[in-house]
């Protein structure tokens, strides 16, 4: 399957500019992503332009789903900012109302799934990550350590503010958060009984953002999504098992030391 980026770039009256894109903004800042590639590209003031999602086939893009929203989209941004750019080597913007610009970046290099070859093509590109779980002399939470392979951090304060949101979820996950239900029904829908680690329980996290650019992204860029917390549980695991040498093989590890100020008292059994 192609995997896509388009963006449209409107002109209105005014001299305002739209943004349209497929992609849908969910909480992962791809909105501001956008702002900031068309403003470094063309200079144009990011207070002027809006951002919105379209069902328009001009701006067909992929799931908004793991990082490819900022890879791909900042790809497709530069190409129609730069075609904006252009213009106003001649023209003031309020001048070029009614005119659009359109970017679109295909990922079509990938390997289809009964191609014969030596040497398949399986993603568009790869991310790593690593995370270090530290426990204090009680063995409670004390410090996590996340390092992960982002490309290119197009907007770093955001990038590592959605990594720490990913560990904080990755702690829950590793030692809290359950959802028993009995004959399928939820035994309870109160948001406290879910086990979410409270502010005061979460423990420091210092985020390293590895840049080495990719060729893929728009300005080497990767992005992060479920990467963010896809070695949390593994890392708090691995300090448990240093700690007092026991091996944890059930979620969430409500057994374990850490896990004891945020886990209600029905719930503190051996997992």
């Amino acid at each position: 399957m192609d995997d896509s980026g388009r963006i449209l770039l409107r002109v209105l009256e005014g001299g305002r500019i739209e943004i349209l894109t497929g992609y849908t903004e969910m909480g992962q800042g791809m909105n501001t992503i956008l702002l900031q590639v068309v403003t470094e590209e063309s200079g144009v003031d990011p207070e002027i332009m809006t951002v919105r999602t379209a069902s328009d086939p001009r701006v067909l893009c992929g799931m908004t789903t793991a990082s490819r929203a900022t890879a791909l989209l900042t790809a497709a941004g530069r190409i129609a900012a730069l075609k904006l750019a252009g213009d106003l080597e001649s023209a003031e913007l309020d001048e070029l109302a009614g005119r659009e610009y359109h970017g679109e970046y295909v990922c079509d290099f990938t390997t289809k799934p009964d191609e014969q070859t030596d040497d398949p093509i399986t993603h568009m590109t790869f991310s790593y990550a690593t995370q270090v779980v530290i426990l204090d002399a009680e063995g409670r939470l004390d410090r996590v350590v996340a390092a992960h392979d982002v490309g290119r951090a197009i907007n770093p304060l955001q990038c590592a503010g959605q990594i720490e949101g990913s560990v904080h979820m990755g702690l829950g996950y590793a030692l809290s958060e359950d959802f028993p239900c009995t004959d399928g029904r939820p035994d309870s829908l109160l948001l406290r009984d879910l086990g979410i680690l409270k502010a005061k329980e979460t423990p420091r996290i210092d985020v390293i953002l590895i840049e080495v650019p990719d060729e893929v992204g728009g300005y080497g860029s990767k992005g992060v999504g479920e990467i963010g917390l896809v070695p949390t549980a593994g890392a708090v695991a691995g300090a448990l098992y240093a700690f007092d040498g026991v091996r944890r093989f059930s979620l969430p590890m409500s057994d374990a030391p850490a896990a004891a100020p945020s886990v209600p008292k029905s719930r503190r059994v051996a997992s």
